[in-house]
């Protein structure tokens, strides 16, 4: 079975949201929204989330989950706006509750922020699996650049979040709390165990070389051509490289900001007595 997938590019942080579709029963899951963010001026932006409000309705669809692939940390998830909207529930992996702790004490949350997942509806374990339609959604843990990253697998389809990212670019960074790029090869080995025809769709595209926005490759285009773990490449030599190349990469523009929604469910922070929601930035602390 194959889904039908629209995408929506999100040009500031790179990132692609997913509209996935059971065409026969039109049921559908929203995967990795958007919630733009200006830090300039510190306002969010829901315009790109409502293009996917406005997609739902145009297809005639009935949303049935709206999931995030990990905690992200480039920019805010619009999953908390989209289930207001859409009235459905919201999914994340269990891991999330180690991610919350990590981060709780970073921005010194206090004992009323809850560190067990409990902002979303439901949290996800490997093997789970959702209905949708007259199909189904798998649940594949694949940790590394997170311990709480997950890919969803549809139909012939799987959409594998920032674990890997369009074959001329490469995979993800395993330097976050709790990121270990030996474990990152062994989910990406794990996804490219799959069928040579399956559609991987990934969280992000970068586009080097300035080349047209590309979001969907095969499992064989990765076997064969994905510039970091392509067949031949072994676990020791993926680590080194990975490890290398983390050491020169900066901290993601939106990091601090960022992570104090998405760890809420993609909610802001309760407003104080003027009705007005802060978010906090540690000074020094990273």
């Amino acid at each position: 079975m194959s889904p039908k997938v629209t995408a929506f590019y999100e040009e500031r942080t790179s990132t692609v949201s997913y509209l996935v579709a059971d065409s026969d029963t039109k049921h559908a899951a929203i995967i990795d929204p958007v919630l733009v963010y200006e830090a300039n001026a510190g306002r969010t932006g829901r315009a790109f989330a409502d293009r996917i409000v406005t997609a739902v309705r145009e297809q005639g669809l009935t949303v049935d989950w709206i999931l995030d692939t990990h905690p992200h940390a480039d920019h805010m998830t619009a999953v908390g706006y989209l289930s207001d909207r859409l009235g459905a529930p919201v999914a994340i992996g269990a891991g999330i509750a180690a991610v919350q702790k990590t981060w709780a004490t970073i921005y010194n949350l206090g004992a009323g922020f809850a560190r067990d997942g409990s902002q979303f509806d439901r949290l996800l374990e490997e093997g789970d699996r959702l209905p949708l339609g007259a199909v189904e959604i798998e649940v594949w843990h694949t940790p590394g650049h997170t311990p709480a990253c997950l890919s969803y697998r549809i139909g012939d389809c799987i959409f594998v979040g920032d674990t890997l990212f369009m074959p001329d670019y490469g995979t993800a960074r395993c330097d976050f709390p709790g990121g270990n790029a030996r474990t990152l090869y062994r989910s990406i080995c794990r996804i490219l165990s799959l069928p040579d025809d399956t559609r991987v769709f990934v969280g992000h595209d970068y586009r080097p070389d300035g080349r047209d926005v590309r979001w969907e490759a095969s499992v064989a285009e990765h076997r064969a051509a994905n510039v970091q773990i392509r067949e031949g490449i072994t676990e020791d030599e993926f680590v080194a490289m990975r490890t290398a190349r983390d050491r020169e990469l900066g901290m993601p523009e939106l990091i601090l900001p960022s992570l104090q929604v998405n760890i809420r469910g993609g909610r802001l922070p309760e407003p104080e007595d003027n009705g007005t929601s802060y978010l906090k930035i540690p000074v020094d602390r990273l």
